[in-house]
């Protein structure tokens, strides 16, 4: 029987809430592989057992799989019944042997995990008597250090598992149980990293997106549908505001001092989404702030910026630097989306010399010259919402 065998790490911790994160996990697992005929899905002894149907396609489950936080790794593979009072190997023997007929290499290694220890055979026992049927029956050589392949063997109650490979998951926590946080997403590469981070935390993200227009094309907002749609892939839904914000970066300009603009533009971004966060029952804030890159990142200007709103910042960005950001942003697919040209609203505008040691109490003097509610409620008037599924 084709299966899937998934581990996780971090839910065995949970103590009398683990079921519960467990049945979360499992609940994402049906949902990334819907569509695909999988009907079979089994939690067995801190692992997720899924049945592949004959016409799997195989590529597309490793794909999906290898999206849904909370895994920490899975194999996909076969099983087999086993007699736990008398077990006999001689069975899968023969038919790992037959798996690795087709496949190239020079050594390999065996490693064995024994569930369930009423069965006399140690795991050790078990590597050393698949070992030596691989290394006569296919004339290959055992290496402990460097193999070419390495065979899993998963030893339970009833059955033995096997499989050639192991896939790396994104690990961390199941989406859904660490409620819902708002994210602040331009068309960049930092903000739908952190977007990330969050879902991988077991948040689920809401995402507001603060666009140009008028003064600006719709080029910015396609780029983060697309983003949007590509983060959904780790959190199954997702829904989407846009602010046209031109018309209020507009009257920043026309009643401020020129070096507070960016901060003036932030301080405003934020109460507009925490307003949207509220309807959305969200309990934080998300930027992509990583402390030094840009002006607005300087710590005065973040601990200004920040006490806009009386919802909790989070900055999971904040302590990385730029090349580490790119990287995982090209793990996660959302790369080639990000560095696309666009027309971003955060440019508008911009002063030559921003400030980078803003005080509160110059900025609030500033602000007075702002109708902050009306400016706020007009965001909110021309909000634009979308939704996003996967699998689409």
């Amino acid at each position: 029987m084709r299966c899937a065998i998934v581990h996780y790490h971090e839910l065995a911790l949970k103590g009398r809430n683990r079921d519960y994160f467990e049945q979360r996990l499992v609940r994402n697992i049906r949902l990334a592989l819907s569509g695909l005929g999988i009907t079979q899905i089994e939690h067995l002894r801190s692992r997720i057992r899924i049945v592949l149907p004959p016409d799997a396609d195989t590529g597309l489950v490793r794909e999906r799989l290898a999206r849904v936080c909370g895994i920490a790794n899975f194999s996909l593979g076969r099983s087999a019944p086993l007699n736990l009072t008398q077990p006999n190997l001689d069975d899968l023997n023969t038919a790992i042997i037959d798996d690795l007929r087709m496949k190239s290499f020079t050594a390999f290694r065996v490693t064995a995990k024994r569930a369930d220890k009423r069965l006399p055979m140690t795991s050790m026992d078990v590597e050393r008597v698949i070992g030596a049927a691989v290394c006569d029956g296919l004339g290959k050589a055992v290496s402990l250090k460097d193999p070419d392949i390495t065979i899993y063997i998963e030893l339970l109650s009833k059955d033995v598992y096997w499989a050639i490979d192991k896939v790396q998951g994104p690990g961390g926590m199941p989406v859904g149980v660490s409620g819902t946080v708002a994210c602040l997403i331009s068309g960049g590469i930092d903000s739908p990293v952190a977007a990330y981070r969050m879902i991988k935390r077991g948040c689920r993200a809401f995402f507001v997106h603060f666009s140009g227009r008028p003064l600006v094309s719709r080029a910015s907002e396609e780029k983060v549908r697309d983003l949007v749609q590509s983060l959904t892939a780790y959190q199954y839904e997702s829904r989407l505001v846009v602010i046209p914000f031109g018309e209020i970066q507009r009257e920043i300009v026309l009643n401020t001092p020129t070096p507070f603009r960016v901060v003036l533009y932030r301080r405003m971004m934020l109460r507009i989404a925490e307003e949207l966060a509220r309807q959305e029952r969200c309990w934080g804030l998300v930027t992509g702030d990583s402390l030094g890159q840009v002006a607005s990142q300087t710590p005065e200007n973040l601990s200004v910026v920040g006490e806009a709103t009386q919802l909790p910042m989070l900055r999971p960005l904040i302590g990385m630097d730029k090349l580490e950001i790119t990287d995982e942003a090209k793990r996660i697919g959302t790369y080639e989306t990000s560095i696309e040209p666009d027309e971003d609203c955060c440019k508008l505008f911009t002063p030559p010399h921003p400030s980078t040691k803003t005080r509160i109490e110059e900025l609030r003097k500033v602000e007075r010259a702002l109708d902050i509610p009306h400016l706020v409620k007009q965001g909110l008037e021309k909000a634009e919402w979308s939704e996003f599924k996967f699998p689409g």
